[in-house]
Parts: C-alpha cells; structure tokens; sequence
C-alpha cells in the first residue's frame, strides 16, 4: 500500500501496569518516526497525562541508551478521568494543540479498551502495542514483558529450590496472574513444579492431595508448587493452610514473589518484541491502519481490530498443560 501523507505528528504513551520492554517499544516508535520525517511526541502518565497536557516532544537523543531499562521513561497511570467524556474532550483538545493526528498506545486491556472509545469518538487513528507481562491479549502470541517475567519467576523458583531441597520441604509459590495463567504455567514446567494453578483450570484440592499422598509413598517431601495469584482454589497462602491441615508430614511454606516480576532489564526477547511492534505500528499508521492492536502470530505480524483484541479470549494450550501434568509424575 501506498504511504498516506495525513500523518505527521503522533503521539506515544505507555498505559496501565509497566512491563519490561516498554522502554524498547518507544524507542523504535521515536526511531521509526525520525526515519520517515514524523514529528513523535511522548504523552506522559498515559491517559491521565493526555487529559493533563503532559506532551513533549521526542527525538532519537531523548531515546538513547534506553532500550536495556525496565519500567517507562513515559511513566504510566491509570485514569478513572478518561472513562467520561468530558476526559476524553480534554485529551483530545491537548492533542490538537500540538497537531497530534495519529497515537501508539503501549499497554494492555484497559489501555486498549479506552483507546477504542477514544479512536471511534474523534476519528484519531490509534494502534496498540501490546505491553503487559500477563500475555493474556487476544491477536498476538507473546506480549511485551512476559517473556521478562516469566525468567524473573524461574530465577527465584530455582533459588528457592535450594531450600526446598535441603530441608525436604514443601513450598507454594505465588507468582502474578489475576485472571490469565501463563506466567504460571510457562514458568511451572520450566522450573520443574511439581504441579501447576491457574484461573484458566479448577484444580481440586482432592486431586492435589492424591498427589502429596503419592508423593509421600515415593518418600519425596521436596516439592514446588507454581500458583497464579488469581487461582480459583485459593492462592499459594490458602493452598498451604488446607495441606497443613490435612498433612502432618509436611510443612508447607509459602513464596509470593510479586511485583519482582514486572520490573528488571527487559530479556533479549522482549527488547526483539518491543523493537519489532513499535516500528510495525508507525509503519502501520503510515499505511492507513487504526483502530487495531499490532501483534506477532506465528512469528509474522498481524494487525487485530481492538474490540477482537480486548473480547476474544486467548485460549490455553491445552497441549502444553497435559505435558506439565505429564512431566510432573
């Protein structure tokens, strides 16, 4: 498709929770702009930036030496202001004051989901870039920051191991996922875990103590479980309170690793990701496209209309979580 001239001025914010990698993402965004004469604005603390007039200008210096850095330099926020209209009115009239026609907004579901509104109210041509360590939206098979995540899990899982080991203890880990598990899941069969909770799947105490009962016959006491934090059954506390109920041979304890999690140097997956949506969403801007999250499936890009990114659910590989049960014996 042919270049469309009627962008020339596009502002970038990063919305919601931080995720590794976002750095990145705007750095290819300001990058891309510069390489085809666009002028890029940076709107800090996302939407409620936006409704404030925190705009400036970005140039390829105000982005350098950046891509390897954790959290926003853009800084986020979450904005109750923008779900009125009379937000949205004050957004949209500081970007006209600076002649902003177009936006890449770096964030997840709630980001997008405003970003849908606000694209349909003023006709602004919007993309998203996918930015949200969960990796539960629709339309692209990894998101920015999980893939950081999911180490920082592993890292700690494996320190925590060595104590589990050494004193043949039972521990519960709690990692982040209030609504998706693949963090969980992703990091349970890299850690080894000896059994897996996430929201997608209802794991049932019974069958979690058939498993400790089995386990006390092998005379393995040494165990790791990975919970998400939004398991139906409970979190990693409320898991190890009914074993040490049911159990005297054990004596659980209890890890939530927590906000660890979205913070640290962006892996080399996630800073090739950022790079690579960020530059993809000028580019699409460029083309004509809006209203639409920019994503990678099957490791090509495709662009998926904002009400399939933030509705559609993402659906668990089935596949994968027959293999962690599997290789859990």
């Amino acid at each position: 498709m042919s270049k469309e001239i009627n962008v020339k001025r596009i502002g970038v914010f990063t919305s919601g929770g931080d995720a590794p990698g976002m750095n990145a993402a705007i750095r290819a965004v300001v990058r891309t702009g510069s390489f085809h004469d666009l002028h890029i604005y940076g709107i800090e603390c996302g939407y409620e930036g936006m409704i404030n007039g925190q705009i400036r200008r970005l140039d390829t210096k105000d982005v350098s030496n950046i891509i390897h850095r954790g959290g926003t330099i853009l800084r986020t926020a979450r904005s109750k202001e923008f779900h009125t209209k009379e937000g949205r009115s004050s957004a949209y009239e500081h970007l006209q004051a600076h002649d902003i026609d177009g936006l890449v907004a770096i964030g997840g579901n709630g980001t997008f989901t405003g970003a849908n509104i606000f694209s349909k109210e003023y006709d602004i041509p919007i993309i998203g870039v996918p930015g949200t360590i969960d990796n539960d939206l629709f339309g692209t098979d990894y998101t920015i920051g999980f893939d950081t995540a999911v180490n920082t899990a592993i890292e700690a899982v494996d320190r925590i191991r060595d104590t589990a080991d050494s004193h043949s203890r039972l521990f519960f880990v709690e990692v982040m996922g209030r609504d998706a598990g693949y963090i969980a899941l992703t990091a349970g069969i890299g850690s080894g875990s000896g059994k897996i909770f996430i929201p997608e799947i209802h794991t049932s105490m019974d069958s979690l103590f058939s498993s400790l009962k089995k386990a006390i016959k092998r005379k393995k006491l040494f165990s790791l479980m990975i919970v998400a934090e939004g398991n139906k059954s409970g979190g990693a506390q409320q898991l190890a309170d009914q074993v040490n109920a049911e159990f005297e041979d054990y004596e659980p304890r209890v890890t939530i690793i927590g906000h660890l999690q979205r913070g640290g140097s962006p892996t080399a997956m996630d800073r090739v990701l950022a790079s690579r949506l960020g530059f993809q969403a000028v580019e699409g801007l460029l083309v004509g496209k809006k209203n639409a999250m920019v994503g990678i499936v099957n490791n090509k890009v495709k662009f998926t209309p904002f009400k399939d990114a933030i509705t559609k659910e993402k659906a668990m590989d089935k596949d994968l979580l027959r293999m962690a049960e599997i290789l859990a014996l």
